[in-house]
């Protein structure tokens, strides 16, 4: 399910989180060249990101954790 992300938090191991509007996160790690988000390393880079959207697995999951298909 796509949700919007409203914000950022640093996990225990310093990796970025996406806060989404659904109450859940989801990491948003820049590790290319597998993964290539070189907007999440700067502050100006995930303020731009903000308002867009990630797909919620945990959304799509049947209960619990998530709220169902």
């Amino acid at each position: 399910m796509k949700r919007k992300i409203v914000d950022y938090h640093q996990d225990e191991h310093g990796d970025w989180v996406a806060d989404l509007e659904c109450g859940h996160g989801q990491h948003v790690r820049h590790r290319p060249p597998f993964i290539n988000r070189s907007w999440v390393v700067t502050a100006e880079g995930r303020q731009s990101m903000v308002g867009q959207v990630l797909n919620c697995v945990k959304c799509q999951r049947p209960f619990p954790g998530g709220r169902g298909l």
